[in-house]
């Protein structure tokens, strides 16, 4: 488990990358992208 300020840094880290931070509601916690990234092409299952 991080110290806390390691990971107060390492959650602005992802927040500054568009990460946005779902809180649990009944459903679980979670993340997702902000907004749609540019430059990418298909989903994790594209092939290259």
């Amino acid at each position: 488990m991080p110290i806390g300020n390691n990971l107060a840094s390492i959650i602005a880290a992802f927040v500054k990358a568009g990460i946005d931070f779902i809180p649990e509601n009944g459903g679980g916690a979670g993340v997702r992208f902000k907004k749609p990234v540019q430059g990418l092409r298909g989903g994790p299952d594209a092939q290259t």
